[in-house]
């Protein structure tokens, strides 16, 4: 596999992002994590694209893995922001925009990214970019009492890569590294989550109150849409989006986890080179 090279970038506001990058000569991919993950998780999927020649970088957003976790800014529209500067610190714009995918509420940020900043030469939405959960929860306290993420205060690191490993037998052993990844360990050898509870409440906030579908309008740019759903599931929201969206197409994942990028890394890296190629062509 591709060796990817770990760095930071600074961007003009003083936040320090981590990227994980391989140099290639082909169009620019660029990978964007969902809530409580970090750029890890990609990195079957950026091996692959690295292989086939593109340039990939995998970045942490703020307050997840190596990046800078500043007090504020826990929003959709502002981690969008953040990949703006950052493809601008990268050069990665105009001719050189990425083909950018997001995987998870990491959906809805790259989402906000192209229709806001005009961006990206194509999107890639990973089991994400529809979300809203104002459609599940009629308030946010209801949200929040649901999705709230478990407390693992109570693991040591051992004993959290052991859950880990027999959770995700089917993962490869670079996914469950990088799930291990989202946690750090205290002195006293317990394990506390990266991403700060508090912060993990104000993403969730803002993905209950942001409704993506006033963004489709706006999103010129070839759109394939990857649930991990069958056709015949039901999934209105998806079909609603790929209607709504003007260059759409949908890449049906039947029974396939949420984590698509760690569970199906061979065919996500199918789908994107052939993203890239269209772009290209």
């Amino acid at each position: 596999m591709s060796d990817l090279e770990e760095l930071f970038v600074t961007l003009p506001s003083g936040l320090r992002l981590a990227v994980r990058r391989a140099v290639g000569r082909k169009r620019a991919l660029l990978l964007v994590h969902g809530l409580a993950s970090n750029a890890r998780l990609w990195d079957a999927v950026a091996s692959r694209l690295a292989e086939a020649g593109h340039e990939v970088v995998a970045v942490d957003q703020r307050g997840h893995g190596r990046s800078d976790a500043p007090s504020d800014g826990y929003d959709t529209t502002t981690c969008a922001d953040d990949l703006d500067a950052l493809c601008r610190e990268l050069d990665f714009v105009g001719a050189r925009a990425p083909v950018v995918a997001g995987q998870s509420w990491g959906g809805n940020v790259v989402l906000s990214f192209a229709a806001r900043h005009r961006g990206a030469a194509a999107l890639a939405l990973v089991d994400g970019g529809w979300i809203h959960l104002r459609e599940r929860f009629p308030s946010f306290d209801e949200c929040w009492q649901s999705l709230a993420p478990p407390r693992f205060d109570h693991l040591r690191m051992s004993e959290l890569a052991t859950h880990v490993r027999q959770r995700h037998q089917a993962w490869t052993p670079e996914a469950r590294a990088g799930v291990i990844a989202n946690f750090v360990e205290n002195a006293d050898g317990s394990v506390r989550a990266r991403l700060d509870r508090q912060h993990h409440k104000e993403i969730l906030r803002s993905l209950w109150a942001d409704d993506p579908r006033e963004l489709y309008p706006l999103v010129d740019v070839p759109v394939l849409l990857m649930p991990a759903a069958s056709p015949d599931d039901g999934r209105d929201d998806v079909v609603e989006a790929a209607q709504a969206l003007a260059h759409s197409r949908i890449s049906w994942y039947p029974g396939a986890h949420h984590d698509l990028h760690a569970e199906r890394p061979d065919s996500v890296a199918s789908d994107l080179l052939d993203l890239a190629a269209k772009v290209d062509s």
